[in-house]
């Protein structure tokens, strides 16, 4: 499911009606925000935060330059545009680095909002970033978080500090020195959450924050708890003075509530956004991507830098060079195929995609099995079957087909689609097609 998909689509239902009158009054922009005002309050987002934004909308929306220009409808979207992007950022905010290492991170949260497992998310992100992340195993209270943390960070290919059930306290400062001596640059703190916000949770998190010099307190928030996200971020910030937030599960059926509400009511930033269950599925929040996304325009930044990771500079050339050449093989279609999945796969970026929304693709539209079948076909080819896949004939096919767990008529299938491919890749070439975007 797109983020945020039946907000999404509310809102380019209410801005269709608009851009179809061509010039607009007052009265029917002030019926179209009206309408906004309910599709956020059935999105969960709070009420106070959902009033005052169709205020300033409003306000701005029903101005001179607004209702006299040739397109109202274009500009009544472009002040949504940016009151959304005001309303989760305006930008996006960085982690704090320490100007003498390590730079101290601590996590807190629920029991259940993937709090540990964040802890090894934001391990691979700072690991990107050329950093040597150290994770910290302090909640010795939940059975097996200690032994999570140790497999999470395994993933995550981050080193574990932990010692037993011991005070959380001493644990983080050992583990401090520890970082010291061995040079991590960053150290992550998996403090213990509980089923609810109570008192002793808190002292010891107020303790940790006392003994420990920490430049960074991040909350890890389950965003398909809507308002009670909302509600939990603002006892942690009352108590912790939290420095930012860490959504998660907003690949799951989110409303968005949380997502546009947090800041506004917290003033505390999103600094990232939790996109699905594999260790590499965290992203950094960008409030103008976000806000691009839920108005159905895309987010092709983010599409592109997911490009960028999945595919190198070496292949991309390579692949330019066989277009030239005209030689592209099935070896070439299985790297794209690959590099899609490295990509989160095809439905994750149909959202990303501008104008995507307004097709209302429904769940299996984008068939991911049917990828990883395609591959299995290719897997099961000879090296020179996949080289000059005219010599595949029917007694190959059925090998092929037995080998793969598929069927001829799939072979078939693939073998047309990969031939479509190559008189695309063949148009494009001499300029007779552009890529659509």
């Amino acid at each position: 499911m797109a983020l945020f998909a039946s907000l999404s689509e509310r809102l380019n239902h209410i801005f269709s009606k608009l851009t179809k009158r061509g010039k607009l009054t007052e009265l029917e922009i002030r019926q179209a925000m009206r309408e906004v005002r309910i599709a956020l309050l059935e999105a969960d987002v709070n009420i106070r935060v959902a009033k005052e934004f169709i205020a300033t909308v409003s306000e701005k929306a029903v101005g001179q330059q607004v209702l006299e220009s040739l397109n109202p409808a274009q500009q009544v979207i472009k002040i949504v545009n940016e009151e959304l992007i005001a309303l989760m950022g305006p930008s996006n905010a960085k982690l704090e680095v320490s100007p003498k290492p390590p730079t101290v991170i601590m996590m807190c949260g629920l029991q259940g909002a993937g709090k540990t497992t964040m802890c090894a998310k934001l391990a691979v992100q700072l690991k990107k970033q050329g950093k040597k992340p150290l994770l910290v195993a302090c909640d010795i209270y939940r059975p097996a978080a200690i032994d999570q943390l140790k497999v999470v960070g395994g993933k995550a290919g981050a080193e574990v500090f932990e010692k037993g059930t011991q005070n959380p306290v001493k644990t983080a400062k050992q583990a401090i020195d520890h970082a010291r001596k061995m040079g991590f640059d960053t150290v992550v703190i998996d403090t213990a959450g509980r089923l609810h916000i109570d008192e002793k949770l808190m002292e010891e998190l107020e303790n940790i924050k006392k003994e420990v010099d920490v430049h960074e307190i991040l909350l890890t928030v389950d965003a398909m708890t809507g308002q009670d996200a909302v509600n939990v971020a603002e006892t942690f910030n009352s108590r912790l003075n939290v420095t930012g937030v860490i959504l998660t599960k907003l690949d799951g059926d989110t409303r968005g509530g949380a997502c546009l509400s947090i800041k506004a009511v917290t003033g505390k930033p999103i600094k990232f956004i939790g996109v699905g269950e594999k260790i590499t599925d965290l992203e950094p929040f960008y409030p103008d991507r976000m806000a691009s996304r839920i108005l159905g325009m895309g987010d092709v930044l983010s599409l592109i830098e997911k490009a960028q990771e999945a595919v190198s500079e070496k292949q991309m050339k390579d692949l330019e060079r066989k277009m030239r050449e005209n030689s592209f093989t099935l070896t070439d279609y299985l790297t794209q195929f690959e590099a899609l999945k490295k990509m989160g796969g095809a439905s994750a970026l149909m959202g990303m995609l501008p104008g995507m929304g307004k097709l209302k693709l429904k769940e299996g539209d984008v068939d991911e099995k049917k990828i990883e079948r395609m591959k299995s076909i290719i897997l099961s080819m000879t090296p020179k079957e996949r080289d000059n896949p005219q010599i595949i004939n029917s007694s190959r096919k059925r090998r092929i087909a037995l080998g793969s767990g598929t069927t001829v008529q799939e072979i078939n299938q693939l073998l047309k689609q990969y031939d479509q491919t190559k008189l695309l890749m063949k148009q494009m070439k001499s300029g007779k097609r552009r890529l659509p975007f």
